[in-house]
């Protein structure tokens, strides 16, 4: 399939895109050559697939390539392979949520660190086929058992408080996997997913719409933060409980306010050029063009790079795209959400040509 083909192409930021392209081969240039992108994905092929077209980009982006230079870099060395069907695109974003060292009043869930008795296995070791899908758990009378639910996490007091910040924002930052913690004082510090416990992740915005309390047009973030406030901490602590999965966190410091967040793949996360996918689906580092609406952009065409997941990120055609941090991005990440989003892949032309053979 040729560029000329690919929907609204001439008005993608390729710029934004070879950044964050550059990003993820860096990550997959460490990888031995013969070792699959993906065990579970075909399509793109071995590390050693992406050597050359990683080493361009490279020399490309160290020249400091405008707009129509990076266009051209893909155009030259990717071939698009459209994506049967259409898929649904929503939103992510890095929040910037006010917190505490200590408790107070105000300040009073806590952002908690690993515990030491959560457990993960991949359960291809045990069973053919099942390669890097995991396992979370603990250990209890000899077995290997679930871990503990949202609820008993927070009754048991399970995870060393690493900071501290308002219930309704701990637990959307929860969801989002990581932010940037703003402290009284002025200083910063970042927080990144270390792992959650396992259960399986209940959407109260779902919840709220099932029992009438929200509709299907209204269930937006900020729609489910105002309905929260408006019901005060005796609604929303049951609320929060009927999602029983909980993420844990790590505490780093915050040394470039320029740079977004770690992805699942181990880059920083480059806004609208990162999306989180189904690793069970994809690889990560592979370019890929969307058509989508976005909120005040009906007809958004975006190159972005595969470099995250999310817990309810499934299904070969079901991305979600980094907005940015703060609150701007927070706005907009919150009201996206296309059902009819199309995608189209890029792969090295030597590999996309041994796909049709």
């Amino acid at each position: 399939m040729p560029f000329s083909r690919v929907e609204g192409w001439r008005d993608v930021d390729a710029q934004a895109a070879l950044t964050a392209f550059v990003r993820s081969c860096e990550r997959i240039e460490q990888r031995p050559a013969h070792e699959p992108m993906n065990p579970r994905v075909r399509y793109a092929g071995t590390a050693g697939d992406w050597r050359e077209v990683c080493l361009q980009a490279a020399l490309l982006s160290g020249m400091g390539a405008g707009p129509d230079n990076a266009r051209s870099f893909f155009e030259r060395n990717f071939t698009p392979v459209e994506l049967e069907g259409a898929g649904r695109l929503t939103g992510y974003y890095e929040p910037v949520v006010e917190g505490s060292a200590s408790p107070t009043p105000e300040f009073s869930m806590a952002i908690r660190g690993l515990p030491g008795d959560l457990l993960t296995g991949d359960l291809g070791q045990f069973i053919a086929g099942l390669e890097g899908q995991r396992v979370v758990g603990r250990a209890a009378d000899r077995q290997f058992v679930p871990y503990q639910s949202r609820a008993e996490i927070e009754a048991q007091n399970l995870g060393v408080p690493l900071a501290w910040g308002r219930p309704i924002d701990v637990f959307f930052l929860q969801i989002q996997g990581s932010g940037r913690l703003h402290y009284p004082d002025g200083s910063e510090a970042r927080v990144r997913f270390a792992a959650h416990n396992g259960r399986p992740y209940v959407s109260i915005g779902r919840i709220l719409i099932d029992r009438g309390e929200l509709s299907e047009h209204n269930a937006s973030k900020q729609d489910i933060e105002n309905w929260l406030r408006l019901r005060g901490p005796q609604s929303w602590r049951p609320l929060f409980d009927e999602n029983p999965r909980y993420v844990f966190f790590t505490l780093d410091s915050l040394d470039d306010h320029t740079e977004g967040p770690i992805g699942a793949q181990g880059a920083p996360l480059t806004p609208m050029a990162s999306l989180a996918v189904d690793a069970a689906h994809h690889a990560w580092g592979v370019p890929v063009v969307l058509n989508a609406r976005l909120h005040g952009a009906p007809d958004w065409t975006g190159l972005v790079i595969t470099q995250d997941a999310g817990g309810a990120i499934q299904g070969a055609a079901r991305g979600d795209l980094f907005f940015g941090w703060g609150y701007e991005a927070g706005e907009r990440a919150g009201r996206q959400n296309d059902p009819a989003a199309r995608w189209t892949l890029l792969l090295p032309n030597e590999l996309a040509a041994r796909q049709v053979r």
